[in-house]
């Protein structure tokens, strides 16, 4: 079977050469949007974020019967013809929350505590602080959007500060109960209450600018945003007009990251040596399953045919 990874690193690649010896393995660097010149005649093809799959992209892989994203999310494969041709397609649930949450709590540190701003003045033997006034998480109001692998995550994370946690999400889990969640169905009033706002909610849309002018009305001017979820989540018109700080490793127009109020980090959360693992167990575990015609364990529901399991979470 001839197999394509794309935006490929070399860990990548030697994990993928040891674990699949049998089949005909081919690495790109590049994005699938930057090799394929031509047609080729891959049976299956991986992914990761910045290729971009479209009608045009499939048209030439006449063969592709499996399309793999080694993420989370998948709105970067916009076609048709994945329903069209009854191509397979996956993703990768469940790697980030570890990573992804803790890094939610170093930006909110940095925004609290003032940490990056000391850092640097301490390396050019500046040593004043007492413009650096902080605030403690103890006692806060912590809000989640999204109760997933991630927003658990940093449930437990609150919890661990001394935090009262709410959440807002579209399936009540277990782990209300179990960390006593303060838990509503309904946003505004999590947005009212809380200190804190952390954002853990997948792109679809019903959460594209879940964040508006119109709900955002309800928030304190004192509350930090923290977004490490998907840029389009928040309306790009709130970053000019709240003075909220908001804490973004995601945003959807770059034009807004100088701004005094933001604190933004380069899609970096996932980054961890333990996630990237991850990342490439469940994605062997998905391409396995393809192999010997098994069903696909995070088959994305746009690419399922009925004779494979459907089991895609909406969400982080």
């Amino acid at each position: 079977m001839k197999i394509a990874f794309f935006e490929i690193k070399q860990e990548e690649k030697l994990f993928f050469q040891e674990h699949l010896p049998n089949q005909e393995l081919f690495f790109f660097s590049q994005t699938i949007n930057e090799v394929l010149d031509k047609e080729y005649d891959y049976d299956a093809v991986s992914i990761f974020i910045h290729s971009k799959v479209s009608d045009e992209v499939l048209e030439k892989l006449p063969n592709l019967r499996y399309l793999q994203t080694r993420s989370t999310g998948y709105e970067h494969i916009k076609c048709e013809m994945l329903y069209q041709r009854k191509i397979l397609a996956s993703n990768v649930v469940g790697y980030g929350g570890p990573a992804v949450a803790e890094f939610a709590f170093s930006l909110l540190l940095n925004a609290t505590r003032k940490t990056n701003v000391a850092l640097q003045r301490s390396k050019k033997n500046n040593f004043t602080y007492h413009d650096l006034k902080g605030m403690e998480l103890f006692s806060k109001c912590l809000g989640i959007l999204g109760l997933g692998t991630i927003g658990s995550q940093m449930a437990r994370i609150g919890k661990g500060f001394g935090m009262h946690l709410m959440a807002y999400s579209r399936t009540r889990t277990l782990i209300v109960d179990e960390l006593g969640i303060d838990f509503s169905s309904n946003i505004e009033d999590v947005l009212r209450q809380s200190d804190i706002l952390m954002i853990a909610l997948p792109l679809t849309s019903s959460t594209k600018n879940l964040l508006n002018e119109r709900n955002m009305k309800e928030i304190k001017k004192e509350t930090i945003i923290v977004n490490v979820a998907r840029g389009e989540i928040i309306e790009d018109s709130l970053y000019e007009k709240m003075e909220n700080i908001f804490c973004l490793d995601v945003i959807h127009d770059t034009k807004y990251i100088g701004q005094k109020n933001l604190l933004y980090t380069p899609h970096m959360a996932y980054y961890t040596q333990e996630a990237l693992i991850r990342i490439m167990q469940i994605s062997l575990q998905n391409m396995e399953a393809f192999i010997n015609a098994k069903a696909l364990p995070n088959c994305l529901k746009f690419g399922c045919s009925r004779d494979y399991q459907i089991n895609k979470k909406e969400s982080l």
